[in-house]
């Protein structure tokens, strides 16, 4: 087994086919990557270190920044980034430069296939017109498929194997390919008629949450100015056992999925004259979340006679979403730069994000290190600005310390209401 791009989806694959059995080869660009894992470390929080140096030890994993190698390998999973451009189009670079880098180490009875999200007709237009050029035939010398990935970083309740996996092959016999090829490790394989039609169910998936999300999003905005609590709302209309499921606001979207799966359906949908209206307005009231967090972020500072310029923010949370490590499109970035931008002094505390990385569009950042979590610290600062919360931080301790605070997340929910109303604002 062969799987190329050795992060947040292709890691957990790896050793989901390695604790199954299979001789498994990772692959990725990153020698830092394949270095870790051959010694048997992880670079992901989620991931304990413990599994991957148990199946370094018995023989089933290893990792390389060597294509060629590719040649020993039955079966190929690429999972690679496909992000969007300055232009909120999609960015297809890392699939083009993938295949073309396998292609000349590829041989008759392999099995490849994509699961990084994308439009549909990828599959067929990027990987199979590549492989048919180089000379093989799709569906007897190399089978092709796609099949979304479906991760949720530090969900404990989903392991990769236990999630359904769709799967949709470029001919029939590339379909009995992929279910071979899936149904040998996960519990449960949902073949469907094409990759186009594999390809449109991930971005369905991921745009259901996108149009909920923006939906409270508004919802929120409304409830501000009527003076009611969205959270309290929310609590009581998921009392209703059917026809309701909850969604929750917050400081914008984060995660490789949501913020930008919508765009590359959007994309798509133009070339046949459709104007994908609905989607495309859930994009725009998520996508001004962050200034409106920034706004109330100067309405608390305002209560203290301060205004953004020369304050001292502590943005709290770096990671896009809770317990994780997962910084992938945070809305936490777009907080610093738009406070930054007004003149505020900005760092962040995030215990899962020592450092800043080099990130898509904010680099700028890159070095930046979290600051401590003590009463010396964050007592320096003039505002706490809540965009992520993880279990492991001390709620009445943040309060305490602070001389104020903007939640957008509802951490503050369990405090007593004279302490919210002393120092919270909900945004």
């Amino acid at each position: 087994m062969g799987v190329v791009g050795l992060g947040y989806v292709g890691l957990p694959l790896t050793l989901a086919y390695a604790g199954g059995g299979f001789e498994t080869l990772g692959f990725d660009i990153d020698a830092v990557k394949s270095d870790a894992i051959n010694a048997g470390r992880s670079y992901i929080k989620h991931i304990a270190a413990d599994s991957i140096a148990a199946q370094v030890k018995a023989g089933n994993l290893k990792a390389t920044t060597e294509f060629k190698q590719l040649k020993d390998v039955d079966a190929i999973i690429l999972c690679v980034p496909t992000p969007l451009d300055e232009h909120f189009e999609p960015d297809l670079s890392y699939v083009v430069s993938t295949i073309e880098a396998i292609l000349p180490h590829l041989r008759a009875g392999q099995t490849i296939s994509l699961e990084s999200t994308t439009y549909p007709g990828t599959t067929e237009e990027e990987l199979v017109s590549r492989i048919e050029a180089a000379g093989f035939e799709v569906g007897k010398d190399i089978f092709v498929v796609y099949s979304p990935e479906r991760e949720d970083p530090g969900n404990p309740e989903f392991a990769a194997t236990n999630i359904p996996k769709v799967v949709g092959g470029h001919t029939p016999a590339c379909l009995g390919a992929g279910k071979a090829l899936y149904g040998s490790v996960f519990d449960q394989v949902v073949p469907v008629s094409s990759t186009k039609v594999a390809e449109l169910t991930k971005l369905l998936e991921n745009i259901y949450r996108s149009v909920n999300i923006g939906l409270v999003n508004e919802l929120k905005l409304v409830a501000d100015q009527m003076g009611i609590d969205i959270w309290e709302v929310i609590a009581a209309a998921s009392t209703k056992p059917f026809g309701f499921k909850a969604f929750y606001p917050g400081p914008g979207l984060g995660g490789h999925c949501i913020p930008i799966d919508p765009f590359y359906l959007t994309w798509k949908a133009r070339e046949f004259g459709v104007h994908t209206r609905f989607i495309e307005l859930a994009g725009e009231v998520n996508r001004a979340m962050p200034a409106h967090v920034v706004y109330r972020c100067a309405e608390a500072l305002n209560r203290q006679k301060k205004s953004v310029n020369g304050s001292k923010v502590l943005l709290i949370g770096l990671a896009y979403k809770p317990n994780v490590d997962d910084d992938r499109e945070s809305p936490s970035y777009e907080l610093i730069d738009r406070l930054a931008k007004q003149g505020a002094e900005v760092n962040y505390y995030d215990p899962y994000v020592p450092m800043i990385g080099m990130t898509r569009g904010h680099a700028h950042l890159a070095g930046t290190p979290s600051v401590s979590w003590d009463k010396k610290t964050i007592t320096s600062y003039d505002l706490a600005l809540i965009s992520t919360w993880h279990a492991c931080l001390n709620i009445e301790e943040l309060v305490s310390w602070s001389k104020c605070i903007v939640d957008t997340r509802n951490a503050t929910a369990s405090l007593p209401e004279e302490v919210r109303q002393a120092k919270v604002l909900k945004a």
